[in-house]
């Protein structure tokens, strides 16, 4: 018991010097397992200081401040854009029913003018002399029997003549004032944080929890950032807990971040306490110039084109080590074939054109495993579009063993696929510090991403 209570302790003091995730390995190595939900950092001293609380009260001012002003604007053109529609309104029905009355007004003034004029030539007429008063007057009855003196334009009824109003429903500043007042919250920590960083080669396992029990989570959001820049980018979406960044390169920090959605809602929860975290593993590659496989740029992806040629495509270097765990994601298939293998080797051997070979340890696209060549009798689940296989690979003697057992370093390896596996011992002519690993496809369109 005090012994354990001594490594627990000094486990503690190396989070402080050296992070969790190394305290969590020299547990395990010590023999003691936490569970998932233990907290390390509940031992130690907060790492948020006074300035980290300042900062995210001063950051969340201005976005407040951002917030309420560009809502205010929003809120500000709304409000003008429709105050300039109901007004044009107004001056469409003024011009619509102003005009008939314009018109009736214009033929009236008209009409009087001619009677004006008609009747002043009346006047004239008389006051002429006898031949001329009969001309005269000849031409005014001729003119005022042309006149239709006494027909006026029909005027319209008093009740079809508009009275232009506003109406204005003044609850709408109630429930505006409801919804401002229920506007926004702030939270003094988020639901959710990262729980563990661990490092792969090329890659990082990122782990987190709920830590607001009364928040029911329908999906989370993760984000990550080299340290260097000031943008975060998405790289998961969904109800994980845990998720592999890839395309990590080695020894560079990078940043992560978490959010939640709560069930039923559509806006995402504060964000986490951002975490730092890097790893100092090698990326895994295949090797470049293989004539049957195509690459991709970070050459951890290979697919098998449509070339002649056959044979195993190699890692570029013995990169995977004892204790790791080695993962192919099969992301297209083609045609299967029985000769098909994908698994790890002590070392390259040219002119075969499969791992069903001595040395290697595989598994064929139909699910069959091989070891040193010969096929085992328990098999696994045939590998199709999605399939992650994964070889988990421990020392179990570092020395000389019984040669009869036809070899002199034993390793044990758990190879699994579909949410099963096979464990077995596999025994090699002499120690590997560290493996390669290997594919090998008969038809073209295979592609697989290995971490």
């Amino acid at each position: 018991m005090g012994r354990s209570l001594g490594l627990l302790l000094e486990a503690v003091r190396t989070v402080s010097r050296e992070g969790q995730n190394t305290s969590r390995t020299k547990l395990k190595e010590a023999g003691l397992v936490l569970p998932r939900d233990f907290r390390l950092a509940g031992l130690l001293p907060p790492s948020f200081t006074d300035e980290d609380i300042k900062e995210s009260a001063s950051q969340t001012r201005d976005v407040l401040k951002q917030h309420f002003n560009d809502l205010k604007g929003t809120l500000g053109k709304l409000l003008d854009e429709r105050l300039v529609t109901l007004l044009q309104e107004v001056d469409a029905i003024e011009q619509e029913t102003i005009k008939p009355l314009d018109d009736c007004q214009k033929l009236i003034e008209h009409g009087v003018h001619t009677a004006e004029d008609l009747v002043q030539e009346g006047e004239i007429a008389i006051l002429g002399g006898v031949g001329e008063q009969n001309e005269k007057l000849w031409n005014f009855t001729k003119k005022a029997s042309h006149i239709q003196l006494d027909s006026l334009p029909e005027v319209p009824l008093l009740v079809d003549v508009p009275c232009l109003s506003a109406q204005l429903d003044d609850s709408i500043l109630n429930i505006v004032k409801d919804h401002i007042f229920k506007h926004g919250t702030v939270a003094s920590r988020p639901p959710v944080q990262i729980e563990e960083l661990i490092e792969k080669p090329g890659g990082i396992i990122v782990r987190w929890c709920k830590v607001d029990d009364d928040f029911i989570a329908q999906d989370y959001r993760l984000q990550f950032r080299k340290c260097t820049s000031n943008h975060f980018e998405d790289v998961y979406v969904g109800s994980e807990t845990e998720f592999i960044v890839l395309h990590i390169d080695p020894n560079v920090d990078y940043q992560f971040r978490v959010c939640a959605r709560g069930d039923g809602r559509q806006e995402w929860s504060p964000w986490s306490v951002p975490q730092m975290g890097h790893s100092t593993l090698v990326p895994h590659e295949w090797t470049a110039g293989f004539e049957g496989y195509s690459l991709s740029s970070r050459r951890n992806i290979a697919l098998r084109n449509d070339s002649e040629s056959s044979g195993v495509l190699y890692s570029s270097a013995p990169t995977y080590f004892c204790g790791q765990t080695l993962t192919f994601r099969v992301e297209t298939v083609g045609q299967p074939d029985r000769r098909d293998s994908i698994g790890v080797c002590a070392e390259k051997q040219n002119g075969y054109d499969s791992l069903q070979r001595d040395q290697a340890v595989c598994i064929s696209t139909n699910g069959a495993v091989f070891v040193n060549g010969k096929e085992m009798t328990n098999q696994l689940p045939a590998v199709t579009s999605g399939s992650t296989v994964t070889f988990d690979i421990e020392a179990v003697t570092l020395g000389s063993t019984n040669n009869n057992e036809g070899g002199n370093f034993k390793l044990r390896v758990t190879i699994s696929s579909n949410n099963r596996e096979v464990v077995f011992d596999w025994l090699l002519d002499q120690s590997c510090g560290s493996l390669y690993f290997g594919c090998s496809f008969f038809y073209p369109g295979w592609k697989v991403l290995v971490f």
